[in-house]
């Protein structure tokens, strides 16, 4: 059985001012986040992994660094550009409020209807696209090591959402309906074979001892 921790990257600046970041927009970590990160690798310490991968923006990047450099194991580190961010096009940089007053049935669509998002008025990946590459990427990794291994990759909400849903075949109308992932959150799957994959958690952020989440921290 192999287990993959999926691990949201900590919350940044964007993230606390409601905008969008995507695969080129990126602000950094919030001081209280590094503090977060330190939490999330207490909660991992007793889990030995075989490797780590994050993707290449700098809040993953740091994000995953920096829980290197607080488990209390030495793990290979990855760098792997499949793992980046839902490329959002024009909506990067614009807040929530501002998207909802352009494109609101693009907005709609983005984040409760993934079966109806039309990635072409914004110029965008579109969800298949996205969960193509985040899931060849994940089942290349799951075959590298099978058996009895953990890996652990830092990601970004967007794409971790689509391609943890796309891994348990869930249908695009529905890839929404577990909610969103919040900053510093894990959720795990495993799998026997590297093609069919179970949920063992999702979304948790109890290491954090947050009494309530707030509503920046979930995407």
């Amino acid at each position: 059985m192999t287990r993959i921790y999926f691990i949201r990257h900590g919350k940044t600046q964007w993230n606390l001012q409601s905008r969008y970041q995507g695969a080129h927009g990126d602000s950094p970590l919030l001081k209280s986040s590094y503090q977060e990160i330190e939490l999330l690798a207490k909660s991992l310490n007793n889990t030995a992994f075989a490797h780590v991968y994050a993707s290449p923006l700098k809040r993953a990047r740091v994000t995953a660094m920096t829980l290197l450099d607080n488990l209390e194991q030495t793990v290979p580190f990855t760098i792997d550009s499949r793992l980046r961010e839902f490329d959002l096009g024009l909506m990067e940089g614009m807040h929530f409020s501002a998207v909802a007053e352009k494109w609101p049935a693009v907005l709609d669509s983005f984040r409760h209807h993934p079966d109806r998002y039309d990635a072409s008025i914004v110029q965008s990946e579109s969800f298949p696209e996205v969960i193509a590459r985040v899931v060849q990427a994940v089942k290349e990794y799951a075959r590298c090591y099978s058996g009895n291994q953990n890996l652990l990759i830092v990601s970004h909400g967007a794409a971790l959402n689509a391609a943890i849903n796309g891994l348990l075949a869930v249908p695009m109308a529905h890839l929404k309906d577990r909610g969103g992932l919040s900053n510093t959150s894990t959720t795990i799957l495993r799998t026997d074979d590297a093609e069919h994959f179970e949920l063992e958690k999702w979304n948790d952020t109890t290491y954090l001892h947050k009494e309530h989440l707030d509503p920046t921290d979930t995407i």
